[in-house]
Protein backbone atom coordinates (compact mmCIF):
# COMPACT_ATOMS: atom_id res chain seq x y z
CA UNK A 1 0.00 0.00 0.00
CA UNK A 2 1.43 3.58 -0.72
CA UNK A 3 0.30 5.78 2.15
CA UNK A 4 -1.44 8.47 0.00
CA UNK A 5 -4.01 9.99 0.60
CA UNK A 6 -6.03 13.36 -0.67
CA UNK A 7 -6.80 15.55 1.77
CA UNK A 8 -8.14 19.14 1.51
CA UNK A 9 -6.13 22.38 2.04
CA UNK A 10 -9.33 24.63 3.91
CA UNK A 11 -5.96 27.93 4.00
CA UNK A 12 -5.94 27.31 -0.27
CA UNK A 13 -9.42 25.48 -0.88
CA UNK A 14 -7.32 23.48 -2.85
CA UNK A 15 -6.67 19.25 -2.76
CA UNK A 16 -3.55 18.36 -1.75
CA UNK A 17 -1.39 14.61 -1.74
CA UNK A 18 -0.60 13.07 2.25
CA UNK A 19 1.38 10.11 2.65
CA UNK A 20 0.44 8.92 6.16
CA UNK A 21 3.62 6.25 6.47
CA UNK A 22 5.83 9.31 5.65
CA UNK A 23 4.39 12.22 7.15
CA UNK A 24 4.80 13.61 3.43
CA UNK A 25 2.55 16.17 1.57
CA UNK A 26 2.64 17.85 -1.79
CA UNK A 27 0.02 19.51 -4.10
CA UNK A 28 1.49 17.25 -6.88
CA UNK A 29 0.28 13.98 -7.66
CA UNK A 30 3.03 11.98 -6.40
CA UNK A 31 5.42 10.71 -9.42
CA UNK A 32 5.03 6.92 -8.28
CA UNK A 33 1.05 6.86 -9.02
CA UNK A 34 -1.21 6.62 -11.87
CA UNK A 35 -4.04 8.65 -12.58
CA UNK A 36 -5.63 5.87 -12.23
CA UNK A 37 -4.46 4.73 -8.62
CA UNK A 38 -5.18 8.41 -7.49
CA UNK A 39 -8.68 7.82 -8.46
CA UNK A 40 -8.70 4.80 -5.88
CA UNK A 41 -7.06 6.70 -3.18
CA UNK A 42 -8.78 7.71 0.12
CA UNK A 43 -10.30 11.33 0.08
CA UNK A 44 -10.68 11.17 -4.48
CA UNK A 45 -13.73 12.73 -3.92
CA UNK A 46 -11.76 15.91 -3.23
CA UNK A 47 -10.71 15.98 -7.21
CA UNK A 48 -14.33 16.11 -8.63
CA UNK A 49 -15.58 17.95 -5.25
CA UNK A 50 -15.42 21.19 -6.88
CA UNK A 51 -18.00 20.70 -9.83
CA UNK A 52 -19.15 24.11 -9.76
CA UNK A 53 -23.05 24.72 -9.06
CA UNK A 54 -25.71 25.12 -11.81
CA UNK A 55 -24.79 28.58 -13.65
CA UNK A 56 -21.68 29.18 -11.59
CA UNK A 57 -17.69 29.15 -12.08
CA UNK A 58 -14.90 29.16 -9.47
CA UNK A 59 -11.61 30.92 -10.08
CA UNK A 60 -8.40 31.87 -8.35
CA UNK A 61 -6.73 35.40 -9.56
CA UNK A 62 -3.48 37.61 -8.96
CA UNK A 63 -4.43 40.93 -8.90
CA UNK A 64 -2.18 43.91 -9.53
CA UNK A 65 -3.61 47.55 -8.64
CA UNK A 66 -2.29 50.44 -9.93
CA UNK A 67 -2.93 54.29 -9.40
CA UNK A 68 -5.60 54.92 -11.45
CA UNK A 69 -7.64 51.21 -9.75
CA UNK A 70 -10.72 52.48 -8.06
CA UNK A 71 -9.81 51.97 -4.79
CA UNK A 72 -5.68 51.99 -5.23
CA UNK A 73 -4.67 50.24 -1.66
CA UNK A 74 -4.33 46.91 -0.46
CA UNK A 75 -3.82 44.35 2.80
CA UNK A 76 0.00 44.68 1.26
CA UNK A 77 0.20 48.38 0.76
CA UNK A 78 -1.60 51.46 2.07
CA UNK A 79 -0.98 53.76 -1.15
CA UNK A 80 -0.14 51.47 -4.49
CA UNK A 81 2.31 54.13 -5.97
CA UNK A 82 2.97 52.04 -9.31
CA UNK A 83 1.02 53.14 -12.94
CA UNK A 84 -0.57 50.98 -15.18
CA UNK A 85 2.22 50.12 -17.60
CA UNK A 86 3.87 48.78 -14.04
CA UNK A 87 0.92 46.83 -13.28
CA UNK A 88 0.77 44.94 -16.66
CA UNK A 89 4.47 44.54 -16.46
CA UNK A 90 4.10 42.50 -13.25
CA UNK A 91 1.17 40.74 -14.23
CA UNK A 92 2.55 39.62 -17.46
CA UNK A 93 6.06 38.54 -15.54
CA UNK A 94 4.14 35.99 -13.47
CA UNK A 95 1.87 35.05 -16.38
CA UNK A 96 5.14 33.77 -18.37
CA UNK A 97 6.10 32.16 -15.21
CA UNK A 98 2.85 29.85 -14.93
CA UNK A 99 2.58 29.46 -18.36
CA UNK A 100 6.12 27.92 -18.55
CA UNK A 101 5.44 25.32 -15.89
CA UNK A 102 3.68 21.54 -16.93
CA UNK A 103 -0.25 22.47 -16.58
CA UNK A 104 0.15 20.04 -13.95
CA UNK A 105 2.35 22.16 -11.93
CA UNK A 106 0.21 25.84 -12.58
CA UNK A 107 -2.58 25.51 -9.92
CA UNK A 108 -0.16 25.11 -6.90
CA UNK A 109 2.26 27.82 -8.43
CA UNK A 110 -0.58 30.10 -9.07
CA UNK A 111 -1.40 29.58 -5.19
CA UNK A 112 2.18 30.51 -3.92
CA UNK A 113 2.08 33.46 -6.11
CA UNK A 114 -1.13 34.90 -5.54
CA UNK A 115 -0.45 34.07 -1.88
CA UNK A 116 1.76 37.01 -1.39
CA UNK A 117 1.57 38.74 -4.87
CA UNK A 118 -1.71 39.71 -5.06
CA UNK A 119 -3.16 42.89 -4.08
CA UNK A 120 -6.49 41.11 -3.57
CA UNK A 121 -7.69 39.87 0.46
CA UNK A 122 -7.91 36.98 -1.57
CA UNK A 123 -4.00 36.41 -1.52
CA UNK A 124 -5.19 34.63 1.85
CA UNK A 125 -6.49 31.84 0.27
CA UNK A 126 -4.18 31.73 -2.89
CA UNK A 127 -6.21 33.96 -4.70
CA UNK A 128 -9.50 32.00 -4.62
CA UNK A 129 -12.63 33.16 -4.96
CA UNK A 130 -15.06 30.24 -4.74
CA UNK A 131 -17.64 30.07 -6.84
CA UNK A 132 -19.47 33.59 -8.36
CA UNK A 133 -22.44 33.59 -10.90
CA UNK A 134 -22.95 36.48 -13.43
CA UNK A 135 -23.25 39.74 -12.21
CA UNK A 136 -21.59 38.80 -9.08
CA UNK A 137 -17.90 40.77 -10.58
CA UNK A 138 -16.86 43.30 -12.91
CA UNK A 139 -18.05 42.96 -16.20
CA UNK A 140 -14.01 42.40 -17.79
CA UNK A 141 -13.89 39.88 -15.41
CA UNK A 142 -16.77 37.79 -15.19
CA UNK A 143 -16.90 37.83 -19.28
CA UNK A 144 -13.09 36.57 -19.08
CA UNK A 145 -13.81 33.98 -16.21
CA UNK A 146 -16.72 32.42 -18.73
CA UNK A 147 -14.62 32.13 -21.54
CA UNK A 148 -11.42 29.87 -19.80
CA UNK A 149 -12.04 26.40 -19.91
CA UNK A 150 -11.16 24.34 -15.99
CA UNK A 151 -7.62 24.31 -15.53
CA UNK A 152 -6.76 27.46 -18.09
CA UNK A 153 -5.05 31.12 -17.71
CA UNK A 154 -6.59 33.94 -18.70
CA UNK A 155 -4.62 36.37 -20.82
CA UNK A 156 -4.31 39.49 -18.75
CA UNK A 157 -7.47 41.25 -17.81
CA UNK A 158 -8.21 44.82 -16.88
CA UNK A 159 -11.23 45.90 -14.81
CA UNK A 160 -11.90 48.72 -12.54
CA UNK A 161 -9.63 47.04 -9.78
CA UNK A 162 -6.39 46.52 -11.50
CA UNK A 163 -4.82 43.57 -13.94
CA UNK A 164 -5.74 40.06 -13.02
CA UNK A 165 -4.67 36.77 -13.90
CA UNK A 166 -7.43 34.75 -13.68
CA UNK A 167 -7.09 30.83 -12.90
CA UNK A 168 -10.86 29.08 -13.62
CA UNK A 169 -10.77 26.17 -11.29
CA UNK A 170 -14.17 24.84 -11.77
Amino acid sequence: MSGWEIRWSNSRSLPYFYNGSTGQSTWEKPAELSDDAVKSLPGAKYLSGTAAPEGKVRASHILAKHTGSRRPSSWKQPNITRTLPEARAQIQGYLDTLQALPADKRAAEFAKIASTESDCSSARSGGDLGFFGRGQMQKAFEDATYALEVGQLSPLVESDSGVHIILRTA
